[in-house]
């Protein structure tokens, strides 16, 4: 798995040792839990990546399953972002949970069979103001797990999205915040993101939440997306049924 150096990633690391499974963590910090086995790894770096799986293959001789937990957050309004921050996330949330899925792809097809699972967000249904690079890249997780569940289900490889919402880790302290325009847009950035960030200190704890996926992770079937939580289900549930137009304007006064 990547990203289990904290938060839900660490939670969810030390729910699926609990469970049983061999677990390596790919990612540059060395704070995994005592029973997983850490690998120094920058995602978004792909050779790095795919010496990575290799050494895991060498190893135990199979991969069943890839949780793509790695990620960070920016915030800030789009006008004023600039295009590397975007271009930094995006190297990130999307295109290393790319790399670490492609370099695993070959051996789980090859044994036929293994799970992908991605840590994606209620955001990406449900895109926030002053959030928005964070909802595309996970909107683009989505759109990817959904694409490749059908690419790969002919070789017995299963893919899925969690879609967590607010949640009480240290994720909240390292999101990156611009509060650059916040003068022209009526002090409605920095109004929105500590809202949302009010929210997250009040929201789920990350042991509930990687406990969560860790059961997705042992499920003989799973569904293409999962909500976290009974809260989160409903929203994502209107997020289907009620128009766009009425969705985007109730996000719009909680957090425009």
């Amino acid at each position: 798995m990547t990203g289990a150096g904290s938060g839900i990633g660490l939670s969810a690391s030390k729910a699926l040792a609990r469970d049983g499974w061999t677990v390596y963590d790919f990612s540059r910090t060395d704070r995994a839990a005592p029973d997983v086995k850490h690998i120094g790894c920058d995602i978004s770096d792909e050779a790095q990546v795919r010496a990575a799986v290799a050494r895991v293959i060498e190893e135990q001789g199979r991969i069943d399953l890839l949780l793509n937990n790695a990620g960070f957050g920016i915030s800030g309004a789009v006008e004023f972002t600039r295009a590397e921050e975007a271009e930094k996330l995006i190297r990130v949330n999307l295109l290393g949970a790319d790399n670490v899925t492609r370099a695993v792809l070959g051996a789980m097809r090859a044994q036929r069979g293994g799970r992908i699972l991605f840590t994606s967000s209620i955001a990406g249904i449900l895109p926030i103001p002053f959030q928005a690079w964070y909802s595309v890249t996970k909107a683009a997780i989505n759109a990817y797990a959904l694409a490749l569940r059908n690419e790969v289900a002919p070789f017995g490889v299963s893919v899925c999205a969690v879609m967590p919402g607010d949640i009480h880790t240290g994720f909240t302290a390292a999101r990156e915040k611009s509060a650059v325009g916040d003068d022209v847009y009526g002090g409605r950035i920095e109004k929105a993101v500590s809202a949302m960030e009010k929210d997250e200190r009040n929201g789920m704890s990350p042991d509930a939440a990687g406990t969560y996926l860790a059961k997705i992770a042992g499920k003989k079937r799973v569904k293409p997306l999962y909500a976290i939580g009974a809260q989160y289900k409903l929203f994502a549930v209107l997020a289907k049924l009620l128009p766009a137009r009425l969705s985007n304007w109730i996000v719009g006064r909680l957090y425009g």
